[in-house]
């Protein structure tokens, strides 16, 4: 991608550029796009969510610093790049981490902290709606959040006027507007695909639920108003912008897009929302999503029904869990280089790691991983303990252990998929990978090609992520003409027939992860234990 640093800069001084920034789950990313869709800066803040009291979160102060440290990163990446200020933008989008709680009271205040897509302590909700709606309903979802909460007889439901998802949170901050991407509202609650909005039959189901209850509301009330991309969403207000930008430079007025979830936000940026295609975003936790053709057959509880940010039905397989543990493991060879004085990179310390593991065999040499910082719902694991295990002849050599630890990070996103691809027989055209699994070339998209048992794709753009595919999504908002769908703008206005580097899987590689996955699945009570006899 070439960049006219003249034209940027003129655009930029006329107000012409597009902004996207999604909060992830150890990143917050600020992405500028010029008006051919080419990133032309960037900004970035690192976090972390912190458990308290057994409930995984990030405070208020945690959310709004970091949006602001990572746009200010941007701007001063601008500066630098271009010479010039950013005072004013004609688009923006936010996007998060899907699913979660956060409840607010009639005076806009948070009533409990942000229960985060981590926690997995709405069981009983998850499983009581489920069996209620016959849809499958995760823990991770808002509405699991809420009912548990109820079940739970927690004091401040009675006082519930709002709830929404991070980016929902966001995009009411920066607008006013109490929406959200219809994307990011299927991980709230279940859509109707006909109507493109909440399943009035479930809402109505739930409120007869509740209704002993004696609450002042009903579920509408206090749900967002369900958007699709490219609809109006509102404009950031003088509020919105001295929120994201304190320093007071930051004009009002910019079109902000329908806010979106990390899941539809991968599907922009890999170009992923026409049905039989799929991408795959690999980082803290993993999720495949693929674009039905029709309804599944059943109810499966491993597997996410969402949509695609125009309301196309999705199956999603997701794990909480994917390159925490083994960015852990760098890490620890990292201060091990250090110690004995030699200096590194991070990029090139997993780039040589990465690499070594191919050298490893198929089958991991008999070493056994499970990556698991949070619990995991498909396996099931109700807390994280993450732990390395191995038989005295296991063949223990770090191209093995690197290995290892590779196929553990996407060993229950496999669980998952094998439910699609083999019982299920749904067909796939084409899967593009993204996120930060891929940023060594080559290593992650093999992996993931033995896992997946298909082809894999990655652009690019990869890298950029979600920030980018917001920044799709606000662009497409301003940009698009008259009848011109999502599809068609990012087929012929963004990515131009371009499908990425594609790489058919090894049929050694795939027998040894099936090999590996056998093993995975019958350690899994070594795990179980584990958390028991740790909590």
């Amino acid at each position: 991608m070439s960049i006219n640093a003249e034209n940027v800069k003129r655009m930029i001084e006329e107000g012409r550029a597009v902004v996207g920034i999604e909060l992830g789950s150890t990143r917050i990313k600020t992405v500028m796009i010029d008006e051919e869709h080419i990133p032309v800066a960037s900004g970035s803040y690192a976090w972390e969510n912190r458990l308290d009291g057994h409930i995984w979160t990030y405070s208020l102060e945690d959310i709004w610093k970091g949006l602001q440290g990572s746009y200010q990163d941007m701007v001063k990446n601008v500066k630098e790049t271009y010479g010039v200020d950013v005072k004013k933008i004609a688009a923006i989008g936010f996007s998060a981490m899907m699913h979660g709680y956060m409840a607010f009271d009639k005076e806009d205040k948070l009533l409990v902290p942000f229960r985060t897509w981590r926690n997995t302590i709405t069981g009983q909700a998850a499983e009581e709606l489920t069996e209620l709606f016959q849809y499958n309903i995760p823990e991770r979802w808002s509405i699991a959040h809420l009912y548990q909460a109820i079940l739970n007889k927690e004091e401040h439901v009675k006082d519930v006027a709002y709830f929404t998802t991070l980016a929902g949170y966001i995009h009411w901050r920066m607008t006013g507007r109490k929406v959200l991407g219809i994307g990011d509202a299927s991980g709230m609650f279940p859509i109707d695909i006909q109507t493109k909005d909440f399943d009035e039959r479930m809402i109505g189901q739930f409120d007869q639920l509740v209704a002993d209850r004696g609450y002042g509301w009903k579920l509408r009330q206090i749900m967002p108003k369900v958007l699709l991309a490219g609809e109006d969403a509102g404009t950031m207000t003088e509020e919105g912008a001295a929120l994201l930008d304190p320093s007071g430079m930051l004009q009002a007025g910019a079109v902000v897009c329908p806010p979106e979830g990390d899941a539809g936000t991968g599907m922009a940026a890999t170009n992923s929302v026409a049905v039989r295609t799929g991408n795959v975003s690999a980082g803290t936790s993993v999720f495949a999503m693929i674009v039905l053709e029709k309804e599944l057959s059943k109810v499966h509880r491993e597997i996410d029904m969402v949509t695609t940010p125009t309301g196309s039905l999705v199956a999603m397989a997701h794990a909480n869990n994917c390159t925490s543990d083994l960015n852990a493991w760098v890490s620890l060879f990292r201060e091990y280089g250090e110690a004995m004085g030699v200096k590194a990179d991070m990029d090139e310390i997993f780039a040589t790691l990465y690499n070594r593991a191919l050298e490893g065999d198929a089958d991991c040499g008999g070493l056994l991983s499970y990556g698991f910082y949070s619990g995991e719902s498909i396996v099931p694991v109700d807390e994280g303990r993450p732990l390395f295990v191995r038989t005295p002849d296991s063949r223990f050599n770090l191209a093995n252990f690197m290995r290892t630890h590779l196929y553990a990070a996407l060993g229950t996103l496999k669980i998952g998929m094998d439910i699609l691809v083999k019982e299920e027989k749904i067909q796939i055209d084409k899967i593009l990978g993204h996120g930060g699994l891929f940023k060594t070339p080559g290593v992650g998209q093999r992996i993931m090609a033995a896992a997946m048992q298909a082809p894999v794709s990655v652009m690019e753009t990869a890298g950029e992520g979600g920030a980018w595919g917001i920044a799709l999504l606000a662009s497409y908002a301003v940009h698009k003409e008259e009848g011109e769908t999502l599809e068609a703008y990012l087929n012929s206005r963004v990515f131009g027939g371009d499908e990425g580097v594609k790489m058919e899987p090894d049929a050694g590689d795939m027998a040894g992860f099936e090999t590996f996955i056998e093993r995975f699945k019958e350690g899994l009570s070594v795990e179980q234990e584990a958390v028991r006899k740790l909590v």
